[in-house]
C-alpha cells in the first residue's frame, strides 16, 4: 500500500479503495459466477473469467491514476467472482467418491500454502524493489503470463462438465442479489474509515430488506416451477447450513489474522515489507502439508480433524499475546506464525469438503458461489470489526503492541465459535444425490 500510494500519487482513502473496490466487485457477484458455470459451462465460465482477469490485471499495472486503479480493481474482482467459483464446483461435479473427493480438496489446500508462500514473497519483494518499472506494477502484471498459461491448460486439460440448459438464468434474481450484496458490502468496507456516517447505517438496512425481498423473490419463483438463482433447498442440508456458520467465524478470524499480522511485523516490530513477506513462508509450507494430512483422514475423522486445526490456532494466538512483544526473538515470530500455518491447513480444506459434501453435483456452482460469497464476507467483517477495535486501541492508547493482543482476544472468539459450530456437525458423509429427498437435518 505504501508503495502504491507514493507512486500513483494516492490520498489514504484513494489507497483503501484499492483492497475495497476488488472486494466489492469479487464478494457482490460470486453466487452469479457460480449460478453461471451451471447454466453455461463451468470450463467456458473459468476461461472466459481468466481471460478477463488477466486483462485487468495488466490494466491495473499500467494505471495512471487512482481513478483508473480502483475501476480496473473493481473490474477484475468481479472477473474472478466467475472464475473462482468454478474451481471448487469442478472437485464436487469430477469427484464423486469420498476419498477421491478428499484427496482432491488435499491437491486444493497444497494449491492455496504455494500460492500463499509465492504470493506473500513476491508481494514484499515488488513493492521494496527497483526495477525497469515501479515495483508495485509487477504485483499486477505478473498475472498476465500467469493468466495467459492458466488458461491454455484449461482449454487443453479441463473437460466441459454438464449444463443446465432447460432452465433460463434467473437474471432478475442476479440485480436483486447484487444490489443487495453492494448495499451490504460498502458499508462493511467503507463504513469504519468514513466514521460510521448516515448512509453506511442506510445502506446496511437497505441490503436486510432486498435480502428478505431476494429470498422471498426465489421461492415465488421456485413454486412457480421456474428456476431461481438460489435453490433455498440447499439450506435444507445440516452439513451445508452449519458449515457456513463455521465458515463465517474463521474467515472473520483467518483473513483479519493475515492483514494484522503483516501490519505488526512491520509497523510494531519494524521490519521491512520482504522480511515481514519472508515469515509467511513456514507457515505456508505447514499449511501445506497439513492439508495433505487432513485431507487423507477427513474420510474417517469427519469434523474431528478440523477441531485440531482449531485447538492449535487458539494455542497460537493464545502464545502469541504472551511472546509476540518487541524484542521478540527470530524463532519466536517464526515458530508461531509457522504454528498458525499448521493448524489452518488442517481447517480451511477439510471445512469446505465438509461443508459441501452432501450438496449434489448439479448444483455444485450455486453451493460454491453461496460458500465463496460467505468467505469473502466474513473477510471484510473481520477487518471492519476486529481491524476497527486493533486501530481504535492503537489511537487511544498509542501502543500497537496492546492493539494487537486485543485484537488476537478477539480472534480467539471467534475461533471458540468455530469449534461450537463443528460440534454439530454430522461425523460422517453422506452421499445425497438430489435435492427431492428428505431434507438431512
Amino acid at each position: 500500500m505504501p508503495s502504491i500510494k507514493a507512486g500513483i500519487r494516492a490520498n489514504n482513502a484513494q489507497v483503501q479503495l484499492v483492497i475495497a473496490s476488488y472486494l466489492l466487485g469479487y464478494a457482490s457477484f460470486l453466487i452469479t459466477g457460480g449460478r453461471s458455470g451451471d447454466h453455461y459451462g463451468r470450463k467456458r465460465i473459468f476461461i472466459w473469467g481468466m481471460i478477463c482477469f488477466s486483462f485487468f490485471s495488466g490494466l491495473c499495472g499500467f494505471s495512471q491514476s487512482p481513478l483508473q486503479l480502483n475501476i480496473m480493481r473493481f473490474a477484475q474482482g468481479l472477473s474472478a467472482a466467475f472464475m473462482v467459483p468454478q474451481a471448487i464446483a469442478f472437485i464436487q461435479v469430477l469427484f464423486v467418491n469420498t476419498e477421491d473427493r478428499s484427496r482432491a480438496f488435499g491437491w486444493f489446500g497444497i494449491t492455496l500454502g504455494t500460492a500463499s508462500i509465492i504470493g506473500q514473497v513476491l508481494g514484499g519483494y515488488f513493492s521494496g524493489g527497483h526495477f525497469f518499472i515501479a515495483g508495485w506494477r509487477l504485483i499486477f502484471l505478473i498475472n498476465v503470463p500467469i493468466g495467459i498459461l492458466a488458461i491454455f491448460a484449461a482449454h487443453f486439460f479441463l473437460r466441459e462438465t454438464t449444463r443446465q440448459k432447460e432452465a433460463k438464468m434467473d437474471v432478475s434474481g442476479v440485480l436483486i442479489l447484487t444490489i443487495s450484496l453492494f448495499c451490504l458490502i460498502v458499508p462493511i468496507i467503507q463504513g469504519r474509515e468514513a466514521g460510521w456516517p448516515w448512509w453506511s447505517f442506510s445502506l446496511l438496512a437497505a441490503s436486510v430488506i432486498l435480502f428478505i425481498y431476494f429470498f422471498y423473490d426465489q421461492r415465488k419463483k421456485k413454486l412457480s416451477g421456474r428456476t431461481p438463482l438460489v435453490n433455498e433447498d440447499l439450506f435444507h442440508f445440516s452439513d451445508f447450513r452449519i458449515g457456513l456458520a463455521a465458515v463465517l467465524f474463521h474467515f472473520m478470524l483467518h483473513t483479519c489474522y493475515l492483514f494484522l499480522s503483516a501490519y505488526y511485523l512491520q509497523s510494531g516490530l519494524g521490519l521491512s515489507p520482504l522480511i515481514a513477506g519472508l515469515y509467511f513462508v513456514a507457515p505456508g509450507v505447514l499449511f501445506t502439508l497439513s492439508s495433505v494430512v487432513a485431507g487423507k483422514l477427513i474420510p474417517k475423522t469427519g469434523p474431528s480433524i478440523v477441531q485440531l486445526g482449531v485447538i492449535i490456532i487458539l494455542g497460537t494466538f493464545a502464545l502469541q499475546i504472551v511472546f509476540f512483544k518487541t524484542g521478540a526473538s527470530v524463532f519466536t515470530l517464526f515458530s508461531l506464525q509457522a504454528l498458525y500455518g499448521l493448524g489452518n491447513g488442517f481447517v480451511v480444506p477439510s471445512l469446505l469438503n465438509l461443508t459441501l459434501r452432501s450438496v449434489p453435483p448439479k448444483y455444485a456452482g450455486a453451493a460454491a458461489g453461496i460458500y465463496s460469497t460467505v468467505q469473502q464476507t466474513a473477510s471484510a467483517l473481520g477487518i471492519c470489526l476486529i481491524g476497527g477495535l486493533f486501530f481504535f486501541i492503537s489511537d487511544k492508547v498509542h501502543s500497537i503492541q496492546t492493539a494487537y493482543h486485543y485484537a488476537l482476544a478477539a480472534q480467539i472468539a471467534c475461533g471458540v465459535l468455530v469449534s461450537l459450530m463443528l460440534l454439530f456437525l454430522p461425523k460422517q458423509y453422506r452421499n445425497s444425490l438430489n435435492l427431492n429427498t428428505a431434507p438431512v437435518d
